[in-house]
């Protein structure tokens, strides 16, 4: 179809002709090097007359015109094989698909032009029903997730999935969600609503939660690396407590609720690679506002940043900054559940998981505002020679990090209650999972505690998908 394949030809001979002639070692001659001719394909003129996508079934036309309208707008080879790859990546964004090859051919028929080309995608829909077991991890947790999805139900990239899915800690979670995308729009929106109903319990702070709520969520991108989540949440919250001994401060929090947030996500990632990045930046900033119908009203900000930069003696050693922080004012009727935590494996390292902050019989009570930041070393392991297979997994890790939880009582200065700076440092391994989430497995040595904090020194395991 256009497409060359070239293969060097080795002559396995030539570096033998010593073993021909008897002798013990090969001989060895001087070659000289075989100029390579370089092609500039921005200078060569192209455009595309046609393009033909083949395997549709279910998928509705309009929707491809509408991603393939882009290459109509080439104007040389180079920038033809660009936009061909930008429209793989939209036709894959649908969902639709589960295979997509892209083919360039020279133009020839009817309406061909001298410099035409005629581009096709190959494509394979997804079936109607997909299923799958998968894992996921949260709050140092892992979860068994068994899922059914129906993509592409109407043709235009809708589609309908229910998960179950239970963790390691008597968490259950239960959801059916339905997703409309809009391709053809220019922020690419995508509407969806779910019902939920999530589990857990938090033993570092001696309460159970049950969640039944409603989610609905649009999503948009204002460029390529800014993505929006426009959320409202309406829920009902059931909190009750682990045992009989818990403390009465604990207590309090336990009974239902009625709860009603408008929230908005703001995420911008410039990073190479989520999870080991090498250079770019992340950050996230969420606000939320609660009250509007309920029996809570709070409004919870919340910012979490990081950035990546390689070192110029050493091209293989990524130096790492992070931080967060976090307020919540409180209306009325904000509960354990509303707060934030700190301490634990994938957020204050040295600590134990929730083990900063106010405290209550050795429970965790959480704090109205926190700080954290940290910086951190990533370099290859040590005495692995080469690059490639398993050794790209990992990443040796040193680190520094410090951060503050704090519950202002009336009349307490804010200066004062966020200036109890926590530290602690280590090194460790730190194993990639996929694309989504890592372990680390630290040697953690506390430097500075309060008194009602719990340390966590020695060695400490974490799995995430997020890091401080």
């Amino acid at each position: 179809m256009g497409t060359v394949h070239a293969k060097a030809q080795h002559n396995e001979g030539f570096g033998q002709v010593g073993g021909l002639l008897g002798l013990d070692e090969p001989l060895e001659f001087d070659e000289e090097p075989i100029s390579k001719p370089s092609i500039k394909l921005n200078g060569v003129r192209a455009r595309v007359d046609r393009v033909h996508v083949d395997g549709l079934n279910r998928t509705k036309d309009d929707i491809i015109r509408c991603a393939v309208d882009d290459l109509f707008h080439a104007t040389d080879f180079e920038d033809v094989i660009l936009r061909a790859h930008k429209v793989r990546r939209a036709l894959d964004a649908t969902g639709c698909f589960r295979d997509i090859g892209v083919y360039i051919d020279v133009s020839s028929g009817p309406g061909a032009t001298p410099e035409g080309l005629e581009v096709t995608f190959q494509v394979k829909e997804l079936s109607r029903i997909v299923g799958g077991i998968n894992t996921t991890v949260s709050e140092n947790e892992g979860n068994l997730v068994i899922g059914v999805k129906m993509p592409n139900v109407a043709g235009r990239g809708e589609r309908l999935q229910a998960e179950y899915s239970v963790g390691n800690r008597s968490t259950s979670n239960f959801s059916v969600t339905a997703a409309k995308p809009f391709l053809r729009s220019a922020l690419t929106p995508v509407l969806s609503a779910s019902v939920y109903q999530q589990n857990h319990e938090y033993p570092w702070s001696g309460y159970r939660l049950l969640d039944r709520g409603v989610l609905l969520d649009l999503a948009f991108n204002t460029s390529p690396a800014t993505k929006h989540n426009l959320q409202w949440e309406g829920l009902v919250r059931e909190t009750s407590v682990l045992s009989k001994t818990t403390s009465f401060r604990v207590r309090e929090s336990s009974g239902p609720q009625m709860k009603s947030v408008l929230r908005h996500i703001v995420t911008i990632d410039h990073r190479d690679e989520p999870v080991f990045p090498s250079r770019g930046s992340w950050l996230q900033f969420s606000s939320a506002v609660a009250g509007l119908g309920g029996g809570v009203a709070h409004v919870r900000t919340e910012l979490q940043a990081q950035a990546n930069a390689t070192l110029p003696q050493a091209s293989n050693v990524v130096l790492q900054g992070t931080c967060a922080a976090g307020v919540l004012h409180d209306v009325f009727g904000s509960e354990l559940a509303d707060r934030f935590f700190l301490g634990g494996p994938a957020s204050l390292r040295g600590f134990a998981q929730r083990g900063v902050g106010p405290r209550a019989d050795g429970l965790s009570l959480g704090g109205t505002m926190y700080w954290a930041t940290g910086v951190h070393l990533y370099a290859p392991l040590p005495f692995v020679a080469g690059r490639g297979g398993l050794a790209e997994l990992f990443r040796s890790h040193v680190f520094l990090n410090a951060g503050c939880l704090a519950h202002p009582e009336e009349g307490e200065s804010l200066v004062s209650a966020l200036s109890e700076a926590r530290v602690a440092a280590g090194c460790g391994v730190a194993l990639r999972l996929g694309r989504v989430a890592r372990v680390e497995l630290n040697y953690c040595l506390p430097l500075r505690a309060a008194p009602r904090d719990v340390t966590a020194p020695g060695l400490q395991l974490g799995v995430a998908a997020h890091f401080l």
